[in-house]
């Protein structure tokens, strides 16, 4: 694993324990970006436009790396995901959909029993899943979510 990707993973963990100065990008022409500081990689962690919010694709790692297995990485991919609705003052509550890319299909039902942890039963997101060939850094697995807000971006 290279340097840049350890110090991405330790923000990502810093910014999910609270442990690192977060804040929003002034909007512009309506658009918000929710940033950690940290801009190594071309992509905003949470994205609002109106009211719509879109978290970045995640995968299950943190600043020690890819999860060792699947279980793991879908735990962590999953916090992840919260880690991103949070600095956009949204919980799983506020998530509307998403798509979940799998590198074995096989994984799903894994998946699903992982997942419906992450929300209230009965209020889940709409979701797409399908298989992959490839995901950043051989994971196994990334989840990416759209949310909706009501409250004034300044708010949050």
């Amino acid at each position: 694993m290279t340097a840049a990707v350890v110090r991405l993973l330790a923000v990502a963990a810093m910014a999910a324990t609270g442990a690192l100065d977060v804040h929003a990008a002034p909007a512009q022409e309506g658009v918000t970006h929710y940033v950690t500081g940290e801009d190594k990689y071309p992509f905003s962690p949470a994205v609002r436009a109106g009211n719509t919010v879109y978290l970045s694709g995640q995968i299950g790692a943190d600043a020690s790396g890819l999860g060792k297995d699947f279980e793991t990485q879908a735990r962590l991919v999953m916090d992840n995901i919260m880690s991103a609705a949070k600095l956009a003052g949204m919980g799983s509550k506020d998530i509307a959909k998403c798509t979940v890319m799998l590198a074995d299909m096989k994984n799903w039902d894994a998946f699903n029993t992982i997942y419906r942890g992450y929300f209230q039963a009965g209020k889940f997101p709409a979701r797409s899943a399908f298989g992959v060939t490839g995901l950043a850094l051989g994971a196994a697995l990334e989840v990416e979510c759209i949310g909706y807000v009501t409250t004034p971006a300044a708010s949050r």
